[in-house]
């Protein structure tokens, strides 16, 4: 039972006594019974007021238990909890609330709450206190008696009584100084995050622009931005496997190599060699559909895919029209470029089954075609296929010949047509072949070129031939007086290969040194092609030869294409007219030619040496024409080492 509740219990009862005492004051009854009467009343209201103060006893210990409880709450609060009236005077505080605001609780008792806000913020304090309608929240900075100011967040509660009339505030305090230091670390870690996530973007799309880049370069010529030969390979695949679902789809492939090249690219540089390069790769991509493709190989290697062609004849058609557009000329280094193509056409109805097989017979037709001269194309057939593998084999056999050195030597005299006697020998390089016996020079030195064995080859034969010449001369110098007065000397070919090559003076020179053989007892024939090849860098070379003391001819002379004006330009020691020139009848035709070399030769200061000389006939022409040297088969067929010593010893006189 509440106190509202006993109060009106008691008035009831005194309501029911004065009841009483009305009610028998008009009765005529004893005074007696009206004491008795009253007396049972009032006991009646006694016990029942007994009972009321013992509910009232209970009700005051649960009141008091709960405020104990609420004050437990209330001091024990994390936060700071205040109550003040409504002009913000203190009335109550917890201890959280007496810690932040920096003052021991008693004596927040019956402050202001306004001292402990900060100045500026005391505004925003005013306008809470003079709102009485609602729970209101804030953000304001406390300024404790000790101590830094710092945030808190306020929330202000207004308290009334039993009328609806404000009669004071609760206050909820809370030092956020923590969160919003978090906050803003957060905030700038947010930022920090933003920067980093940006530069991240960044960087993914600078590895996809990367990867990108690095699938391009991965796919494509570096040099032309074609495709290259993996990007054209799967593409040639995805042709074949529609080819063998598809029985009337055709395709084609060209396999092209710039006639030249090489040439150009020495001569002008490897710079304006890229550019034409690129020249040719534009005008290729020019004459083709869209949906072809060009590729570049590597060096002038291109190679192109025609599909979904009609026939034959389309592909001839496009060739030749590659071929027109090649052949237009090209301004590198302000001067006027041409070039041409050899042309190799590997077609889709051949029945090969792989890609690679395709590529193959296209380079097959197109070394077919670099026969047959500039600008010229070759359709692959199944005879070229076999021609091919028999040229692999040889050059596999080559190679296998060089290891084990399958090769021997013959000598071929050279001969004074003033004494008749044998001058020296040229070094003429035989294959021993484990099948076909010797084999000859013309059958495999263009092979032996074109795979870089004749680097190989040469300096074997120099450094024998160099040994022989030397181990002869020993031998014979101090025997019968028949013998040559002057030192025989060797004579030895040097290829375009050698020619060029950085390490062939050094070589020569340790040849020379290891043999023991003197430099001029040495002739090095260097046909007059190979010289015009390598143009002013020839002059260069040869006075670099001559330097060492070694002799110098030009073999194979009036075959080539040399500058006559440029001829005395050259530190040679002597012509040799070719064989074409001097074998057969030399009255019929060629006379004129051979009389004018020696005449041109023997302006310039060196002497004359006919090769292919067959008959007696020749010999005395030569000698009326002063020839100095003859050789060939009149005096004698090249010869093996001992059969040349043999000779040697006989020392012939023709």
């Amino acid at each position: 039972m509440d106190v509202d509740n006993f109060s009106q219990e008691i008035e009831e009862l005194r309501s029911r006594v004065r009841g009483i005492w009305q009610r028998t004051a008009t009765q005529p009854n004893s005074h007696q019974e009206l004491i008795i009467a009253a007396f049972n009343e009032l006991q009646m209201v006694v016990e029942e007021l007994l009972v009321a103060s013992e509910e009232l006893e209970v009700t005051r210990a649960r009141a008091e238990r709960e405020r104990q409880r609420y004050q437990e709450l209330f001091d024990l609060a994390p936060d700071g909890y205040l109550v003040t009236n409504i002009v913000g005077k203190i009335l109550e505080a917890n201890y959280a609330a007496a810690i932040i605001l920096s003052v021991r609780q008693q004596y927040l008792i019956g402050k202001p709450l306004v001292l402990f806000i900060a100045q500026q913020d005391r505004q925003i304090f005013s306008s809470l206190i003079n709102n009485s309608q609602q729970i209101q929240d804030c953000i304001i900075d406390i300024n404790p008696r000790l101590g830094t100011p710092f945030p808190a967040s306020v929330r202000a509660a207004p308290v009334y009584n039993s009328q609806q009339k404000l009669v004071g505030w609760r206050w909820l305090l809370r030092n956020i100084s923590e969160t919003k230091q978090a906050q803003e670390r957060v905030a700038k870690r947010t930022v920090e995050l933003a920067k980093a996530n940006e530069q991240l973007l960044g960087e993914i799309t600078e590895r996809k622009r990367a990867e990108s880049q690095l699938l391009h370069l991965a796919f494509h010529d570096v040099l032309t931005g074609l495709p290259n030969r993996a990007l054209f390979m799967n593409r040639l695949e995805d042709a074949v496997n529609y080819s063998k679902r598809h029985s009337d789809y055709l395709f084609a492939v060209l396999f092209l190599d710039l006639d030249r090249f090489k040439l150009i690219n020495d001569s002008l540089g490897h710079a304006l060699g890229d550019q034409l390069l690129l020249t040719v790769a534009q005008r290729l991509q020019e004459c083709l559909r869209s949906v072809d493709i060009a590729a570049r190989l590597g060096g002038d290697e291109f190679i192109i895919l025609l599909v979904g062609i009609k026939d034959v004849v389309e592909v001839v058609a496009v060739v030749e029209r590659i071929q027109k557009k090649l052949a237009l000329p090209v301004i590198l280094g302000g001067q006027e470029v041409f070039t041409t193509a050899s042309i190799g056409i590997a077609l889709s109805i051949t029945g090969c089954q792989q890609p690679e097989d395709f590529l193959r017979d296209a380079d097959i037709a197109m070394y077919r075609a670099k026969t047959q001269g500039r600008a010229c194309y070759e359709i692959f057939n199944t005879d070229m296929h076999i021609q091919a593998m028999a040229h692999l084999e040889l050059v596999n056999e080559l190679r296998r010949a060089v290891e084990l050195r399958e090769f021997q030597i013959y000598y071929q005299p050279i001969v004074s047509l003033s004494s008749g006697k044998i001058t020296g020998f040229e070094a003429l390089v035989r294959w021993l072949h484990p099948k076909h016996g010797i084999v000859l020079p013309e059958y495999f030195m263009s092979i032996a070129q074109e795979t870089g064995l004749i680097v190989l080859i040469e300096q074997w034969v120099l450094y024998e031939a160099c040994g022989q010449m030397q181990q002869w001369q020993e031998q014979f110098s101090s025997n019968s007086e028949n013998l040559p007065k002057s030192p025989l000397s060797i004579s030895i070919n040097l290829c375009s290969t050698r020619f060029s090559e950085e390490k062939l003076l050094p070589h020569i020179n340790k040849v020379l040194q290891d043999t023991g053989l003197n430099a001029p007892s040495l002739t090095l024939e260097i046909t007059e092609s190979v010289i015009m090849e390598n143009n002013d860098k020839a002059i260069i070379r040869l006075k670099q030869l001559r330097n060492l003391g070694i002799k110098l001819a030009i073999d194979d002379f009036g075959t080539g294409y040399s500058s006559l004006g440029r001829l005395h330009h050259f530190p040679i020691n002597q012509l040799k007219i070719d064989r074409s020139f001097v074998s057969g009848d030399i009255i019929d035709g060629n006379l004129d030619i051979v009389q004018t070399i020696i005449t041109l030769a023997h302006k310039l200061g060196v002497d004359v040496t006919a090769e292919g000389v067959e008959t007696e006939e020749q010999v005395a022409m030569l000698r009326k024409l002063s020839c100095e040297y003859g050789q060939g088969y009149f005096f004698s067929y090249p010869l093996d080492s001992s059969q040349a010593a043999a000779l040697i010893m006989a020392n012939p006189q023709w």
